[in-house]
């Protein structure tokens, strides 16, 4: 059978007929719900929010597409035998883990509202949608969840739009657009996940669901689906391949092939592949159980490494194990566990998106400080099946009510395809967030985040930002410090602090900070005299 037959059928026909709306934390599938209809389950819900996602770069005049999710507060599916399955849902076999978690949903099982569309100056597009047309992503799915067509924006700048529910006065506002003077921009900013879990881990869903929700749900560009590989057996690694690529479609979503090296004593490190396969890498074999032979193998297959959450104590982490220049390009500087930049303390004004229990010397800038070039991702290492959109905290699993929303990484890169984004990865065009998509450039003497690059004692520092939320601060930091900031606080800034070089040389990079607690980090700048 083929992949996309399978993911069809996974989706369809294993989606059950009904969904669960019981309170939070009770588990219980009651058999008389399987003879209630869909509208009588959810008559207490309503919706609560509206989420509104777009491309961050296009051209003047170009088409794009908008995703819009009509979300309601969050709740528990159900598992119904297939036998009793009548139409497609989110339900499936797959959505309970061992370890007491249990997959939930926060769209509205069914709506036929009516939304009012509106952008900014130049826009060109529909006024308004029925979600009585159409469908979800999934075959007869009466979820409000879509991907429209047909926008465009005839003038250049930051752009947004706006979808209003007339009746409930809901908004949502969507990230913002740089519609670039041209109109083919030679750079584009996508977004994406490097670091996810499925049932096969430590997870929920199987690999089909968990790259349709990143792709249709959360409308990603770019994902990896990251198990643990030393729960995989062989036949299970060539089944994620084979899925992956099956996802993988230049120029709608990029899929990497890639895995968690999980060890005790080394700490956890994401293995990322260029292209349709390569071997899966265990740090349970005694072949592949150091830090030299993990960084053996990916150079021998031109595979890229990331070091993951750094600062979480537990995790076996410790710069001072070992690290690879030529491969280990990436860290994580934020996930679910917190944000690993820099410790508690005089500078960190944001102790709401710490780590719980820090490892101290283990921290972004203590791996930069040793003179590691790393690029900084954020990303979700999510396990409740719902990369770019987790709930983490909503699950009665112990332990889990301190887990914090996922993160995101933004890619500025030639074009959605593999290559393109792999390279963009390789040369640190990335940064990370707090799963917000800012917009954000960083650049001294016109050479981009992740550059290493040779001055005389001039530079030109540019910073560009926008977002959806307001910028309350932006800081440039060298060497681990704060030299300069910047105190917006509106929805766009652009600043061209003065800085004279180091002659011993330095890093720098830009830290925002955002509304609500947000932030976003960009990838480092090494500048030499």
């Amino acid at each position: 059978m083929k992949r996309r037959n399978f993911l069809s059928n996974s989706l369809v026909v294993g989606g059950s007929a009904l969904f669960s709306l019981t309170a939070f934390g009770k588990n219980n599938h009651n058999k008389d719900d399987q003879d209630k209809t869909t509208e009588n389950l959810i008559a207490d819900k309503k919706a609560t929010a509206i989420q509104v996602s777009v491309p961050s770069t296009i051209g003047l005049n170009e088409t794009f597409r908008v995703g819009i999710r009509i979300l309601t507060e969050p709740y528990f599916t159900k598992w119904i035998p297939q036998w009793n399955r009548t139409r497609a849902t989110v339900d499936g076999p797959f959505n309970q883990s061992p370890r007491g978690t249990h997959y939930m949903d926060n769209v509205l099982p069914t709506w036929d509202g009516v939304v009012n569309i509106f952008g900014t100056s130049g826009y060109q597009g529909p006024s308004s949608y029925s979600f009585s047309e159409g469908a979800g992503p999934y075959e007869n799915d009466k979820r409000p969840v879509r991907r429209l067509e047909g926008f465009s924006f005839s003038t250049p700048g930051i752009k947004y739009i706006r979808v209003i529910d007339p009746v409930s006065g809901l908004e949502g506002i969507s990230n913002p657009i740089h519609v670039d003077a041209v109109a083919l921009p030679n750079e584009r900013l996508f977004w994406g996940d490097l670091h996810c879990h499925s049932i096969f881990g430590d997870g929920v869903r199987s690999p089909e669901e968990i790259y349709a929700f990143a792709r249709d749900e959360s409308f990603l560009d770019i994902f990896a689906l990251t198990d643990h590989t030393e729960a995989l057996s062989d036949g299970q690694w060539n089944y994620f391949r084979d899925v992956t690529n099956t996802f993988n479609e230049a120029g709608k979503f990029v899929a990497f092939v890639g895995g968690e090296w999980t060890s005790k004593e080394f700490g956890h490190h994401n293995f990322i592949y260029p292209g349709n396969d390569g071997p899966i890498i265990r740090s349970s074999d005694s072949n592949q159980n150091t830090l030299s032979k993990l960084y053996a193998i990916a150079r021998n297959h031109k595979a890229l490494v990331i070091a993951n959450h750094p600062a979480e104590v537990g995790w076996g982490f410790d710069w001072e194990k070992g690290h690879d220049p030529e491969v280990e390009r990436l860290v994580e500087v934020y996930s679910i566990g917190g944000g690993y930049e820099i410790p508690p303390g005089p500078g960190n004004s944001f102790p709401s998106r710490q780590v719980k229990k820090p490892s101290y010397g283990n921290f972004v800038v203590d791996g930069l400080k040793k003179g590691y070039r790393l690029g900084m991702i954020g990303v979700g290492d999510t396990h409740d099946g719902r990369p770019g959109d987790a709930l983490h905290e909503l699950q009665k699993t112990p332990g889990y009510k301190d887990i914090l929303k996922p993160g995101l990484m933004g890619v500025w890169a030639k074009d959605l395809t593999r290559e393109s984004v792999f390279n963009a990865l390789w040369n640190r065009r990335v940064y990370g967030t707090t799963n917000n998509r800012t917009w954000l450039k960083f650049s001294i003497n016109d050479h981009p985040m992740g550059s290493e690059i040779t001055v005389d004692k001039k530079m030109t520092i540019k910073i560009e930002a926008a977002s959806n939320l307001v910028i309350q601060r932006i800081d440039l930091i060298c060497n681990g410090k704060t030299v300069q900031f910047l105190e917006p606080r509106q929805l766009e800034a652009s600043w061209n602090p003065k800085e004279k070089a180091i002659p011993n040389g330095a890093w720098y990079y830009v830290r925002i900070t955002l509304d609500d607690d947000h932030l976003a980090w960009s990838s480092p700048i090494w500048v030499n005299m």
